[in-house]
């Protein structure tokens, strides 16, 4: 039976949200799965991803084949990067504790450059939100300027006087 990872698409129209399975290649996209891997939700900025590291290296290794967004996904997430690790510790060129650690410095290091990502984002949203009020508040203090009654001037003063002369 051959064996595909892909994606399963929920969620309503204009809102997708999927969930990453591994299903028997001859069914329907949303059809019946063997197991779920986990979640995708790419409507959030940075996108939602949940997966089973463990049970996705697993198929993996028992030759399942990812769909290309479904490999971009695992890649990012680093279930490919676990199964070459354990691929070289299969040859003998790494200890398991020696691939663990490298697998868990590469996830540190991701999780901070998601971190930044995330903060980045907040920050422009925060100062596109300060510029907003900025001008708002100038369009305020304009608009009461407008509406003030003027004074007369002195100039204003003496054509009154020259017209109720005449």
């Amino acid at each position: 039976m051959p064996l595909k990872i892909r994606l399963q698409r929920h969620g309503r129209k204009g809102k997708p949200f999927y969930w990453i399975v591994a299903a028997d290649s001859r069914a329907k996209r949303d059809g019946k799965f063997i197991e779920k891997l986990g979640i995708y939700n790419p409507t959030t900025n940075p996108a939602t991803i949940e997966v089973d590291v463990d049970n996705s290296v697993k198929h993996l290794r028992n030759g399942a084949q990812p769909t290309d967004t479904a490999r971009r996904i695992l890649s990012y997430k680093g279930v490919l990067l676990k199964k070459h690790l354990l691929g070289g510790v299969d040859k003998g060129a790494l200890t398991m504790e020696q691939a663990n650690e490298k697998f868990e410095a590469w996830m540190k290091d991701k999780e901070g450059k998601i971190l930044d990502k995330s903060s980045k984002l907040a920050q422009a949203k925060a100062d596109a939100k300060a510029e907003a009020l900025a001008k708002e508040q100038e369009v305020n203090a304009k608009r009461i300027a407008d509406a003030q009654p003027e004074e007369p001037s002195a100039e204003a003063e003496t054509t009154e006087e020259e017209k109720t002369e005449e």
